[in-house]
């Protein structure tokens, strides 16, 4: 008999003995993964120290099948649940539990699972006496078969998933076409082949079950061209309470539609009255979502574009006629007979498309120009006509503004739209009359952002508006109920802060000179190098405060000790740098305020520079100054850090408060901070954590350092034997995490009521 002592000490020593047996090519990172105890070839393996309950541990294993179809894996054949001190294993085969493996389960797997009813074992291994069974072990855990499973809701967009990744030039109808409608793809969830082993074919004659998921059933290439995003169900019911504001201002006498351009399979609008519903004219560009709303809601709505689909409807997975960015569209006739019609209404109800070029998430795919035809379209050229910048960018503004631009025509339209607060409060793409609206958490749209995104209800009026409110409401998964925050304001930005506040001093081509950083604080030798470096005996760095949003703030935020090799930023000087603080401290604002509240309607702004520059020229602001310094002396984002460059110059942190090598530039600001608790209990601690450093083997009393240099270089860690990973200076980490918690209190207290004060947060 065995004697471990942990379960994780056993698990490797089975695994150590057994296979080099099995398959002398895996590693333990093969096959540990899905927060299971490992998946060997065909078999799902479960240890335990000892086991009491074989049903118990049994239903644990099922729920860990179930996550694996969830997620689009094959589910092994065979279980294998060891019992590691007793040295005896035990068989199951996972189709006898196909039932209970097609269900989903919610908590962790091993919990609650006294009761299960299970089938006697198939086999039972005495591996620690029996020899012959030892070989039967082996022989099982060699087996390569998995038990197939059905497709249903729950696991569509995992198998969706691997089904791209393992058939990358796949498009959508090659994963779920059918054979209704004029063009006839069976795809593989139909007729599997690449899956052959693990799915059984899907019986749905249509795709109406997974109507609620087809935005994520999109091809990646297809998901970024077309930005769409699902409308969750609780959240379209309470902006029907908007779109019924809109029905009540038509004129009376006047007939009028309910126009939604990207409706998908009609999500928005499900829970509309019949009355309602005869007044909608859809479309969708994507094919197989044209099909199920053509299924759910064609008999029921007075148009779909197109109304009937022709043999050439299909066009490589969209719907020829439907795209709302083309010329074909604006024109379309069943549309522009309403349009063009003095006593009908018109009402956009949307949630357009969203998809940014230049945002980070959207250039990682490294497919922009592919992933971006809907900026060739018609629209967005005639947009590029009346505006410039940024704005044209956005997939969802070009639907914004060609709503007022091509059907809107009378005071009494409207446009209840969903979309990030951005196209008004910093793009002002909107000038018009708001009624109402609400802001609803972006985490429910099938994405994994926690912000706020705005539907609201526009009267097409002119009107100039400096703030307005909206209602806010978060939704619980576990009711299915809307959960109210209060009310939100949304204050329109003016003037950047690029525009307002960054130093724009010419630097002397004679000082022209010196290296570039990368994000990591050092120097940045290869890839595209936009900026020109730049050293004299007043510049002390270089910062960025980008973008007015806060999408990608670490991207959007630096500070460094050479210019940024990418730009977007300005070289610090000495005689104006304690100014610049807030502009460092305005942009960590979402790093300590992650509420979806925050992320899309907080944003930066030069608007208070005015009054800024007069209080900080009176001295009212000396102090609040000298805290904004602190703050960015030990803020992990201050990227600056000491280290001989390629020019052979020296290139000392000034914005950190180790004096170890004589005074900093900020040590010496900082001896005129008038010092509160608040202050003291950071400098205390950064005392703490400077006396741990000099202890570590690691530590160069040649260099200053500051938080993210400690972080990088001394704060360092490896995974042992059981994956658990080990600090090599637990003092340095402790300290560390001991000064983040201070941080970002501080932050909150001290320095964001200034901020919002100043309008640097609006």
């Amino acid at each position: 008999m065995a004697n471990f002592d942990t379960e994780r000490e056993g698990q490797i020593e089975f695994y150590k003995t057994f296979l080099p047996l099995i398959d002398p090519n895996l590693t333990l990172d093969d096959i540990l993964a899905d927060d299971n105890d490992g998946v060997l070839n065909g078999n799902l393996l479960e240890f335990k120290l000892r086991v009491n309950d074989l049903n118990a541990v049994l239903f644990q294993c099922v729920k860990y099948l179930s996550a694996l179809r969830i997620k689009g894996k094959p589910v092994p054949a065979n279980i294998v649940i060891v019992d590691l001190n007793g040295e005896q294993a035990y068989l199951y085969k996972s189709a006898d539990y196909l039932d209970d493996i097609e269900k989903v389960y919610v908590g962790g797997a091993s919990k609650s699972n006294a009761g299960f009813v299970g089938r006697a074992y198939d086999e039972k291994y005495a591996y620690g006496q029996d020899q012959l069974a030892v070989t039967r072990l082996i022989k099982r855990l060699k087996e390569t078969e998995f038990t197939r499973i059905h497709i249903d809701e729950n696991c569509i967009v995992g198998w969706a998933t691997a089904f791209y990744k393992a058939v990358p030039t796949a498009r959508k109808e090659d994963f779920i076409g059918d054979d209704t409608g004029k063009h006839k793809t069976i795809g593989e969830i139909r007729n599997p082949s690449v899956f052959a082993e693990y799915i059984y074919p899907y019986k749905g004659t249509s795709n109406v079950k997974f109507q609620y998921l087809m935005d994520k059933l999109n091809d990646t290439l297809q998901k970024k061209n077309l930005g769409a995003f699902y409308t969750p169900e609780a959240y379209a019911e309470k902006s029907h309470e908007l779109l019924r504001m809109a029905i009540e201002r038509v004129p009376a006498g006047n007939d009028y539609v309910i126009i939604d351009r990207c409706a998908g399979t009609g999500n928005l609008e499900k829970g509309l009255t019949d009355e309602e519903l005869s007044h909608c004219i859809l479309s969708t560009v994507e094919y197989y979502e044209y099909k199920v709303m053509q299924e759910i809601l064609g008999s029921k709505v007075r148009h779909i574009i197109p109304p009937i689909e022709a043999d050439d409807t299909f066009n490589a997975g969209l719907v020829r006629g439907a795209d709302a960015l083309s010329e074909e569209y604006v024109n379309n006739p069943v549309i522009k007979q309403y349009v063009d019609d003095p006593n009908c209404t018109i009402i956009l109800f949307e949630n357009p498309p969203y998809a940014e070029t230049t945002s980070a998430e959207h250039q990682r795919t490294k497919a922009s120009k592919k992933s971006s035809t809907w900026k060739s379209s018609y629209l967005v050229g005639e947009m590029k006509k009346q505006l410039k910048g940024t704005v044209t960018n956005d997939l969802g503004n070009a639907f914004i503004w060609s709503g007022f631009e091509y059907y809107l025509r009378q005071p009494t339209d409207s446009y209840v739209v969903y979309s990030p607060v951005k196209y008004w409060k910093a793009q002002h793409l909107v000038n018009k009359k708001f009624i109402a609206g609400f802001g609803f958490n972006r985490r429910w749209f099938h994405t994994n952002i926690d912000a706020c995104v705005m539907v609201a209800l526009w009267a097409n009026e002119d009107a100039q508006l400096d703030n307005f409110q909206i209602e806010g409401y978060d939704w619980d998964p576990r009711t299915d109920k809307l959960v109210g925050v209060g009310m939100l304001d949304v204050k329109r930005v003016y003037t950047s802060v690029s525009k307002t506040y960054y130093d724009k001093r010419a630097i002397p081509d004679a000082d022209r000179n010196g290296i570039l950083c990368g994000l990591n604080g050092l120097e940045k030798f290869d890839g595209v190098r936009r900026n020109k470096p730049a050293y004299n005996a007043d510049i002390i760095g270089y910062m960025v405060t980008h973008s007015s949003g806060f999408d990608n703030p670490d991207l959007d935020s630096s500070l460094l000790v050479g210019g940024r090799y990418d730009g977007n930023g300005f070289y610090l000087r000495k005689d104006n740098y304690l100014e610049k603080m807030p502009l460092f401290a305005m942009s960590r604002y979402i790093t300590y305020n992650r509420e979806w509240t925050q992320r899309a309607r907080i944003m930066k702004s030069g608007d208070g520079a005015d009054r800024f520059n007069a209080d900080v020229a009176s001295g009212k602001l000396d102090q609040w100054l000298r805290k904004c310094l602190l703050f960015t002396c030990v803020e992990m984002q201050n990227h600056m850090r000491t280290f001989t460059g390629s020019d052979g110059r020296f290139y000392r942190n000034e914005l950190c408060m180790d004096t170890t090598n004589g005074s900093t530039v900020a040590s010496e600001d900082l001896k005129n901070l008038v010092c509160g608790p608040a202050e003291q209990r950071i400098l205390d601690q950064w005392k703490t954590l400077m006396d741990a450093v000099k202890q570590a083997d690691e530590y160069d009393p040649r260099l200053t350092y500051g938080v993210y240099q400690i972080f990088a270089e001394i704060d360092t860690s490896y995974k042992d034997d059981e994956g658990n990973t080990v600090w090599n200076n637990v003092e340095v980490h402790s300290a560390l995490q001991t000064l983040k918690t201070l941080v970002k209190e501080y932050y909150n207290t001290e320095i964001v009521p200034t901020l919002f004060e100043y309008e640097f947060l609006k």
